[in-house]
């Protein structure tokens, strides 16, 4: 097993689409239907599509999961993952995969900016599309990982765009950084103007007691993303603050595998692809639609 999640993690690495197609074209499409191409605000690269669960959990309005990509903030399309949201929908979760402005086009904080209006959109649209909007949730992985806390934890973005964190019913991020500095990655300095740091850029520094309840997921492998310093510490950090976490370790994955094992093919490799739309269910107050449990390895740790 592990020399084959070596060799997937391999593939997975692989620069351009044609992972993310092939993961994509072996995933079943036919849980959903998905609605393509709306804007979310005007402008380049702010359009979402959003997937409705064939199946809804919760009666007649599904819980609402806006995920967003990771890419170092340099790259990344949101038709790529469409197997997270096929992921979502066997558990009758609806999903709306959003694009946000890249760099060199922007920096920090402009994809913020845009993560907060397709969120702002979800919220006050998504009972158009069969979703609830009282049970949204933000999450990404790696830097989209970043998006997600960043939205949840610090309210100047949300409250930017009309809405307010308050409103979301909770967070979830895999392998994401959320205590970073000083920059390593030579992709990621330019983005946060390296070495000029703007004030306020870490998720860290943001948790309170009012903080939603948080799902942190990661890799204990990952080289990337140092897993103890980000992850473990903000559990750490949202539990002295009195925040509900779950908090959990998988072995024998990579940092990009985390995600990728919510396409069909590798979902038996993790139980990550269930432990997340379990965490959303439980938090949502319903019970979700015939979810098939995996079989991997999870631990759960008390960081």
């Amino acid at each position: 097993m592990l020399r084959f999640a070596a060799a997937l993690s391999s593939l997975l690495a692989i620069s351009g689409c044609s992972t993310t197609d092939a993961l994509n074209a072996l995933t079943s499409s036919g849980d959903y239907t998905r609605h393509a191409d709306i804007a979310y605000a005007t402008g380049h690269r702010t359009k979402l599509d959003v997937y409705v669960p064939r199946v809804l959990a919760c009666g007649d309005k599904a819980p609402v999961v806006v995920f967003f990509y990771g890419g170092t903030w340099n790259t990344g399309s949101r038709g790529d993952y469409a197997f997270v949201a096929a992921s979502f929908a066997r558990h009758g979760i609806l999903t709306v995969i959003a694009d946000y402005r890249l760099y060199p086009e922007v920096t920090y904080p402009d994809f913020l900016v845009d993560s907060a209006k397709a969120v702002a959109w979800t919220l006050r649209g998504i009972g158009g599309y069969q979703g609830d909007p009282a049970r949204v949730f933000v999450m990404g992985h790696s830097a989209g990982g970043y998006n997600a806390a960043m939205l949840a934890l610090d309210a100047r973005w949300l409250e930017g765009a009309g809405v307010r964190p308050s409103q979301l019913r909770g967070w979830i991020g895999l392998a994401g950084p959320y205590d970073f500095l000083p920059i390593e990655n030579p992709d990621a300095k330019p983005v946060f103007h390296h070495p000029d740091y703007p004030a306020g850029t870490q998720p860290i520094d943001h948790v309170t007691s009012q903080s939603p309840p948080a799902f942190i997921g990661v890799d204990t492998g990952d080289r990337l993303v140092n897993p103890q310093r980000n992850s473990a510490q903000m559990a750490q950090k949202l539990r002295a603050a009195n925040v509900p976490v779950t908090y959990r370790e998988y072995g024998h994955l990579s940092h990009t595998l985390l995600i990728g094992v919510f396409a069909g093919p590798l979902r038996w490799l993790s139980t990550v692809n269930d432990d997340v739309p379990a965490f959303v269910l439980a938090n949502s107050g319903c019970v979700g639609s015939g979810s098939t449990n995996s079989t991997s390895e999870t631990e759960a740790r008390t960081p």
